[in-house]
């Protein structure tokens, strides 16, 4: 961020205020642990912030310090839209265009308040009165750090922020291992591993706390895996039936994809979930190497994120969404 930037955000917040603190819908574990991050610094700094989230966060993000204050907007929509139109200042995370926020965008662009956008997605909107956007980064909450860092609070970093900041990081760099993962990344987890942060037990809260069902609903989602070698691709199916039958709860899903991406010569994987209460297939998209996810969601299925994660959305039924895939992965070079 520019310097005068930077001093106008902290002219922002040299006085107490109300703070809306807004991720997008469907929030990950970069979206719930920037945001709780953000606001156990602004509590710190005797602001009034509340995190309000479109939908529900999934289960396996519940024990994060925090958790249990975030309003979910579709379950009470009246109180939330009070609280963003009473803000004095408007955070938006891990997201660069008000349409992630699903039915929350009208409210949002009525306000006339500042807003504040962290986020490291392409190509983001001008909504924002400042925009701290990198698509360097591989987590918003590497961002939050730097942010924090920028206003010249880094001592405020407790245990409690460095745990959603950690948080964050780990999830988004798929636990490390993806090429956004940089050597300051690494740097940034040491100091927040040295204010206290159980690394081992973050990790196991997050990936060792499994129900029986979900498992039972990956082993299905691996049977129903599709090979293309020819084309370096491999996809999956899960229908609403299929949701049902394992009783799926929100997160259940997270990571399937990544499975395709593990067997030789696979360069390009796909998972596609069937919601019959929103009548759509959503969609994950996953790359090794240089093929660009993001152009081909946003080109393909309404969708975007980043050059090897991106998601997208198909209101086509679950039939025609993947013979349309089928056809564009015979064309494309990966």
């Amino acid at each position: 961020m520019k310097k005068e930037e930077i001093s106008a955000i902290q002219n922002l917040l040299a006085t107490p205020k109300k703070i809306a603190i807004i991720p997008h819908r469907s929030p990950d574990g970069d979206a719930i642990g920037s945001t709780l991050a953000l606001y156990h610094f602004l509590l710190k700094l005797n602001h009034q912030p509340v995190v309000i989230a479109p939908n529900d966060f999934p289960h396996f993000l519940a024990w994060m310090p925090g958790s249990e204050t975030v309003l979910v907007y579709e379950n009470s929509r009246e109180n939330c839209t009070k609280i963003i139109n009473d803000a004095e200042l408007v955070f938006t995370l891990d997201f660069n265009a008000l349409h992630r926020t699903g039915e929350m965008e009208q409210v949002l662009n009525k306000l006339s308040v500042p807003m504040i956008m962290i986020d490291h997605h392409q190509k983001p909107d001008t909504y924002a009165t400042f925009t701290y956007s990198d698509t360097s980064f591989g987590s918003t909450c590497e961002m939050i750090y730097n942010f924090i860092s920028f206003l010249d609070k880094k001592e405020l970093i407790d245990k409690t922020i460095a745990t959603c900041i950690y948080t964050g990081i780990l999830t988004d760099s798929g636990s490390f291992r993806f090429p956004s993962t940089t050597s300051t990344t690494h740097r940034v987890v040491a100091d927040l591993i040295d204010k206290g942060v159980q690394n081992s037990e973050v990790y196991n809260l997050l990936f060792d706390n499994n129900s029986y069902s979900s498992l039972q609903l990956l082993g299905r989602a691996l049977q129903n895996m599709k090979l293309f070698p020819e084309y370096k691709t491999a996809y999956i199916t899960l229908s609403q039936k299929e949701l049902d039958t394992f009783h799926y709860e929100k997160g259940d899903t997270e990571g399937i994809v990544n499975y395709g991406l593990t067997i030789k010569g696979i360069h390009f994987a796909a998972i596609f979930i069937e919601h019959k209460d929103e009548n759509i297939i959503k969609i994950s998209f996953r790359s090794q190497g240089n093929f660009d996810v993001n152009q081909f969601a946003r080109e393909n299925f309404n969708g975007g994120g980043h050059i090897n994660a991106a998601g997208g959305k198909s209101y086509e039924s679950m039939k025609a969404t993947v013979a349309k895939f089928e056809a564009l992965i015979s064309k494309i070079i990966i």
